[in-house]
């Protein structure tokens, strides 16, 4: 029988791969039997995700994910090395953290160009492939998934250009997964609630652990490898026929129709 959730021989380009997220999902992605595109800022963070994995399985690639010219050399470089691309996770993001009288331009403008524009970029330069790839007789397309949160659904006091820039990530998905979708392009977000990692350590500290905790009917936080595989089966054939969809990975924290 074949396995529900498989990568083998699917190479995947993850964003903000240094870290949290990003770094659970290239070490599951390879686990999954893929290949993986590891994007990120911090060169010491990334190449020591890269240096944990075998050398033919993943590619180390270095720069700000708002630099378009970095999207299509990641692209490029990928299809030099493994042949094709398949899949992508716009995950890399950042905080700047102000009330909305508070917020400057430079605050709103460096998570917008981070979370959003950013995806833009990278789902042009990867989709681009992808279907030029279709065109030219492979019909196995591919899989987006953009890192969304429940900000996005919800709204986020102190975080209006993070909130802001999640919800566009949900009408990113649905549009790609109307032009797309006759190409075999699959596109979904995954809605975070809380993960243990850098970007949260502030709402899981003392002044709003309880108060956060007593919004979750679970009642814990998620870790990075537990958040990840929904991300991955997204990513893979089990998910062939899903498209469009917005994917809550929260512990209950948002739950709606």
């Amino acid at each position: 029988m074949t396995p529900i959730v498989s990568l083998e021989g699917r190479t995947i380009v993850v964003t903000g791969a240094g870290q949290g997220i990003g770094k659970a999902l290239v070490e599951t992605v390879i686990g999954l039997g893929g290949n993986a595109v590891a994007v990120d800022l911090n060169a010491e963070t990334l190449n020591a995700v890269a240096a944990a994995q075998p050398a033919d399985r993943v590619l180390a690639v270095q720069g700000s994910v708002a630099d378009p010219a970095l999207a299509n050399r990641a692209v490029a470089e990928a299809v030099a090395k493994f042949g094709a691309v398949h899949g992508l996770v716009n995950n890399a993001g950042i905080i700047r953290p102000a009330m909305i009288e508070k917020m400057t331009d430079q605050q709103w403008q460096d998570v917008i160009d981070v979370h959003l524009t950013g995806s833009f970029y990278w789902t042009r330069a990867v989709g681009q492939h992808m279907v030029e790839r279709v065109k030219g007789g492979d019909k196995s397309g591919g899989s987006i998934v953009n890192i969304s949160s429940d900000a996005g659904r919800k709204g986020s006091i102190g975080q209006i250009n993070y909130a802001a820039a999640k919800a566009g990530m949900l009408a990113m998905s649905m549009t790609i997964a109307r032009e797309w979708g006759r190409h075999n392009i699959r596109a979904n977000s995954v809605c975070f609630g809380v993960v243990e990692t850098p970007m949260t350590e502030v709402v899981r500290g003392e002044k709003f652990r309880d108060g956060m905790l007593a919004q979750i009917p679970m009642g814990r936080w998620s870790t990075p490898d537990e958040a990840v595989k929904a991300v991955c089966f997204l990513l893979s054939d089990g998910a062939s026929y899903i498209t469009g969809q917005h994917l809550g990975v929260n512990g209950g924290f948002h739950i709606s129709l």
